[in-house]
């Protein structure tokens, strides 16, 4: 391999037992957390596939709790369609 050869190399998503399931996760360390771009996840959002998205009081910014990140990683492992309950399948 050269020096200017990039490697990709893809780390399995997981998230720590430790951490509690009613922590929050900001939109950007959720993006970072499975490894997707804040484009895709925003479109996600707007579609309302994917976790919940909350707006706590008037900071403009939207979190989505652990135990919601874990329910999407671990969907996405076993091969699941995930869309969450208030949207219709089309």
């Amino acid at each position: 391999m050269t020096p200017n050869t990039r490697t990709n190399q893809i780390a399995p998503i997981s998230i720590p037992n430790d951490w509690d399931d009613d922590a929050l996760l900001t939109f950007e360390q959720f993006c970072t957390l499975i490894q997707t771009p804040q484009r895709t996840v925003r479109d996600w959002k707007r579609r309302k596939v994917g976790v919940d998205w909350r707006r706590l009081g008037n900071t403009g910014r939207i979190y989505t709790t652990v135990g919601e990140a874990r329910r999407f990683v671990h969907a996405g492992q076993n091969g699941r369609k995930e869309v969450r309950a208030d949207v219709e399948d089309r």
